[in-house]
């Protein structure tokens, strides 16, 4: 069709126009030879860019950031074709036929393989481009997967936020030793109907959130210690939901021999970002005489995907 394949000017500037930023996170950092396969399909179309990997092999996982164009029916103006989804297809695709979930075990709570996928708008993109690219993805898994789908914020009808289904579906409690999550999570049945797919669970696969949301910041800041409850002490008192920091989510996980981490999500990092986030969990750290090391961001900020994307694009 003329509308997938713009005369190569054409195609420079829908390049540089409206643009989506697909996040993938994906239950496994190990396994070499399955993170290779992964890798290969992430290069499935050379129109998609790939602006960042980071890979935690304490969590036991990695997360994979992408961006491409959006091309519009002419008439309509409505979405009708971006390259993020046939490689996100595939990138599952090899993620579910190398990991088993059964297998797996790590420190970050997870309920997937692929775990979470989350569309943002880049650009002169929309947050309803931004869903409509979710919406599509959602009906792929649930149809060529065979996975139970939970769509979220703006993918969502009724813009459920993703924390909220993750605590019906118990993702924020840990099912080995009170503090890592090993093979398929307890529940035998699903308590939430998914929006798409099945309503039994493939052990080996799981299941898998996709959402679109205005863009969030991951910031972690590392704790030098090993006590569990100190951290999850602290992660209460900086999120919002325990009545500290504003749009604010927060997690507190084992990371390694001698530290824990205050994983946080950052709802709204223009208003309250991670140095707010850094002084506050210090400032409780020490209240508990613990040490506190600088945090750190698992990727790059919008401005910086941009830019990246913008380079490499025009490289090739």
């Amino acid at each position: 069709m003329a509308a997938n394949n713009p005369n190569s000017k054409e195609k420079k500037s829908v390049m540089q126009s409206v643009l989506l930023c697909c996040k993938l996170h994906i239950s496994e950092s190990r396994n070499r030879e399955a993170l290779e396969s992964i890798q290969r399909a992430a290069k499935h179309d050379p129109e998609t860019v790939i602006v960042n990997i980071f890979e935690d092999r304490e969590y036991n996982r990695i997360n994979y950031t992408l961006v491409s164009y959006v091309i519009h029916d002419a008439t309509t103006g409505s979405p009708i074709y971006c390259p993020l989804q046939q490689t996100v297809v595939a990138i599952a695709a090899a993620a579910y036929d190398g990991i088993n979930l059964e297998l797996h075990s790590g420190a970050h709570p997870r309920l997937g393989v692929v775990d979470d996928i989350t569309v943002h708008p880049l650009a002169r993109a929309s947050l309803d481009e931004a869903a409509w690219l979710a919406k599509r993805l959602a009906a792929e898994f649930g149809n060529r997967f065979q996975v139970p789908v939970y769509l979220y914020n703006d993918a969502h009808p009724t813009g459920k936020a993703l924390d909220t289904i993750r605590r019906e579906l118990g993702y924020y409690r840990p099912n080995l030793r009170g503090i890592q999550w090993a093979g398929w999570p307890h529940m035998e049945s699903l308590p939430v109907k998914p929006d798409e797919g099945p309503d039994v669970v493939s052990r080996a696969r799981g299941i898998t959130m996709i959402g679109a949301r205005a863009w969030v910041a991951m910031y972690n800041v590392p704790i030098m210690s090993t006590d569990v409850s100190a951290a999850r002490r602290i992660a209460a008192r900086v999120s919002a939901r325990g009545g500290g920091l504003p749009a604010v989510q927060t997690l507190g996980l084992l990371h390694g021999e001698g530290t824990t981490e205050i994983a946080c999500i950052l709802l709204e990092p223009n208003q309250i970002g991670a140095d707010h986030v850094q002084n506050r969990v210090e400032m409780l750290a020490a209240q508990e005489d613990l040490d506190v090391e600088k945090g750190y961001f698992t990727d790059f900020s919008p401005e910086m995907i941009l830019e990246t994307y913008m380079k490499l694009i025009n490289a090739s």
